[in-house]
């Protein structure tokens, strides 16, 4: 049964679509069986990968809505070493629709259901905002990660996000959990940087990754070929990060083995 792990923040430019595309390919790339879903309309997950979305005949939007089964949407990456249900932009009108269907919060839960046992890990991308999509992506998953970035804005929406989350699992989801927040686009020479690091670790103790995502030029230009930083520069500073990012994602699971037996 696959740990489902949503990426969020209403934020948008934290570095959520690079860290879910380098976290599945290194999961991947540790032999775990991996499913990448794009729940944001934009699609940045998918054509960060290679994937003109444009060219798709069915994509997650065909699956929430329309019913398809999910193993007909399902964009195999051979390459990459995992599995994506990317994104549309027919995505972008879902929210509406979705309000008047039954079980709206839970679409793509229903429709995960349907394949979770294929996979290891199922890592959703979610929209930079607190629609029903982003909902739907939390009543999903069993936990989540929130990138933060390493800048003066960075504990601003926290609050409310972290307010939606706890309304999702009162009342929706009882089981989700808040696997961490992980700093992203960190500049070590920046003295301000180095703060926010710290006021994050003070206010969240114990639920922040120890791995920081650097601010790097590689990481920035790697979608751009639609690759992840592994096949693009596997030796530079954001490929580590990641690696490193994955080890901690894997330790926990076997951590957590460890104490339900």
């Amino acid at each position: 049964m696959a740990k489902i792990i949503s990426l969020i923040n209403q934020k948008g430019g934290v570095g959520k679509t690079t860290s879910a595309i380098n976290l599945v390919t290194y999961l991947a790339n540790a032999g775990k069986f991996v499913l990448l879903v794009d729940l944001d309309p934009q699609g940045n997950a998918s054509s960060g990968i290679g994937i003109n979305t444009r060219d798709l005949n069915n994509s997650l939007y065909q699956v929430m809505i329309s019913g398809e089964h999910p193993q007909n949407v399902i964009v195999r990456k051979n390459n990459f070493g995992y599995d994506v249900i990317p994104s549309s932009r027919d995505l972008a009108g879902a929210g509406v629709e979705i309000v008047h269907l039954d079980n709206r919060e839970f679409r793509l839960y229903e429709v995960l259901r349907q394949i979770r046992t294929n996979y290891d890990y199922i890592v959703i991308d979610s929209p930079p905002s607190l629609g029903l999509l982003t909902i739907n992506g939390l009543v999903a998953s069993d936990e989540i990660i929130i990138p933060v970035q390493a800048e003066y804005y960075a504990l601003e929406g926290l609050s409310q996000l972290l307010e939606t989350v706890n309304l999702v699992k009162e009342n929706l989801q009882p089981e989700l959990k808040v696997m961490g927040a992980l700093l992203t686009m960190y500049d070590r020479r920046n003295r301000l940087a180095r703060q926010v690091v710290k006021e994050v670790r003070d206010h969240f103790p114990g639920h922040v990754f120890e791995s920081v995502i650097p601010r790097a030029v590689r990481l920035a230009e790697a979608p751009s070929f639609g690759k992840s930083i592994l096949h693009f520069d596997a030796f530079s500073k954001g490929a580590r990060a990641y690696k490193n990012l994955a080890k901690e994602v894997l330790k926990m699971e076997v951590d957590n083995k460890k104490f339900t037996v």
